[in-house]
């Protein structure tokens, strides 16, 4: 179990003592997408259904997830985001919907599950909003694709 930082020496579980790191900028980015038939893509680029603008809705569900990713995930550090960006685009090629999230803190520890609880709470919203007319819908992809900042350096996913 060496390297997993949220086990102890014990094995029992713990909250990363981040108390002697240094205090850096910190920005992660993460991407999933919903796929669906062509007529719930359609009827989500209207931007006009019954509940209302599902983009709209679905991106602000992002950013509010983003900021209670420490309630949600049990051994994340709450803490102050800086920024925090959710875009929702049709894919190119596909009748998806793309999700993209952008989160930035100055801190000791890192926003990479900041950015996937937006990610994953926006693909769920998207769901949540088109479901009556597309129960088939396939949330997937949810992955880190960038990180900067702290002790372990930058990452970009290899194919980005």
């Amino acid at each position: 179990m060496s390297g997993l930082t949220h086990i102890g020496p014990d094995g029992r579980a713990r909250m990363v003592d981040v108390g002697d790191k240094a205090v850096t900028e910190r920005i992660a980015i993460a991407t999933g997408r919903v796929r669906m038939a062509p007529a719930t893509l359609a009827l989500a680029k209207s931007r006009d259904t019954r509940k209302g603008d599902p983009i709209a809705i679905a991106e602000l569900a992002g950013i509010m997830a983003a900021k209670r990713t420490s309630d949600l995930i049990p051994l994340c550090h709450p803490l102050a985001l800086s920024s925090v960006k959710v875009a929702i685009e049709p894919a190119e090629n596909e009748p998806a919907l793309i999700v993209t999230a952008r989160v930035k803190t100055s801190g000791q520890t890192g926003v990479e599950m900041e950015a996937l609880t937006a990610v994953s709470a926006a693909c769920l919203t998207i769901y949540d909003m088109l479901k009556a007319v597309d129960k088939a819908m396939v949330i997937e992809a949810i992955e880190l694709t960038e990180k900067t900042g702290g002790k372990s350096g930058d990452y970009r996913k290899a194919d980005q």
